[in-house]
């Protein structure tokens, strides 16, 4: 007898399942998101179920803006442009234009896995891209992210591309966990979150030498990175790039690790997210929010044009 029980589909799209070295990935076709990452059974990200879609956009990829746009608004060679309004609450726009688009995969495998989407014209945004999100777990069960974006259009595109994971150390108490993140100076930003100043780290803002998750509650970029260190990218690498970390008592710890084109981290922690007394993003990005309006951190592809962002996650268990 043929079963004729009707198959639902992720709400997160296809999902495609990357295992080595005792690591595993689950990587959901919308936002080319990561929704799972352990070692050894340590989860070290926050992740969700396949019938769900991404609370706090855990895990998201960005293009082509990372953060907020302020009102959505911006300005192309004289003419103001008007992205959707997509964070009601702030009227800004958020987090790119790719969040609710399913990616298709070019390649899988059981270690790796390469989606791709494209960015049409439209309001605000009046170029053709592609970004393509490559996720790949190396021999020693890392994980390693390359993001890029090619401009189709016969004319110059502006860009910032961005992630969007949280972290976590498998059961650690998030009260119990220390945040360190190797940066020199942050964005002060106004009610709505948008920039309006890039200040030295203070005494609230200075995670330098690590501090306690419960004393740092915060929303708050950060710039002036400590880059240069070798080998970030694996085994080879010599990207000169940096990592932040969280650290247990126990002196596990899980890192971001990125290459220097990303020159700003979004450190968001929030009690808000379901099912967790804290959580912790920390969102490598090439640009700070408002990119289009300030040039901070603001780059353009020319026609045929590609750039790559790369980063990822290690640990210490």
């Amino acid at each position: 007898m043929t079963d004729t029980t009707p198959v639902v589909p992720a709400a997160s799209g296809p999902q495609f399942t990357l295992r080595r070295a005792g690591a595993t990935a689950i990587v959901a076709s919308l936002a080319a998101g990561l929704r799972h990452y352990d070692r050894g059974g340590v989860a070290l990200v926050e992740g969700y179920g396949s019938s769900e879609t991404a609370p706090g956009a855990a895990g998201i990829t960005l293009a082509p803006f990372a953060n907020r746009v302020d009102g959505g608004r911006w300005e192309l060679d004289g003419k103001a442009q008007q992205l959707d309004i997509t964070e009601v609450a702030r009227n800004n726009a958020i987090h790119g234009l790719l969040r609710n688009t399913g990616y298709t995969a070019l390649e899988s495998s059981g270690q790796h896995v390469v989606l791709e989407a494209a960015i049409y014209p439209q309001h605000g945004y009046p170029f053709l891209a592609r970004h393509r999100v490559r996720y790949e777990l190396t021999a020693g069960g890392a994980l390693r992210v390359d993001q890029t974006l090619t401009n189709d259009s016969p004319r110059r595109a502006p860009f910032v591309l961005g992630a969007h994971p949280y972290f976590r150390l498998g059961d650690t108490a998030p009260e119990e966990l220390r945040i360190t993140v190797d940066a020199a100076s942050y964005l002060a930003a106004n009610d709505r979150m948008i920039p309006t100043a890039t200040l030295p780290v203070d005494a609230a803002h200075d995670l330098r030498r690590g501090r306690l998750l419960p004393e740092v509650v915060m929303d708050t970029a950060f710039t002036g990175l400590a880059l240069g260190g070798p080998s970030l990218g694996g085994p080879g690498a010599d990207d000169g790039g940096t990592r932040h970390t969280l650290q247990a008592p126990d002196g596990r710890s899980v890192s971001l690790w990125h290459d220097r084109s990303v020159a700003f981290v979004h450190v968001f922690i929030t009690p808000d997210f379901p099912g967790r007394p804290l959580a912790v993003a920390m969102e490598p990005m090439t640009g700070p929010a408002n990119a289009f309006n300030s040039g901070d951190g603001l780059r353009w592809l020319e026609p045929g044009e590609s750039f790559t962002m790369r980063w990822g996650i290690d640990a210490e268990l």
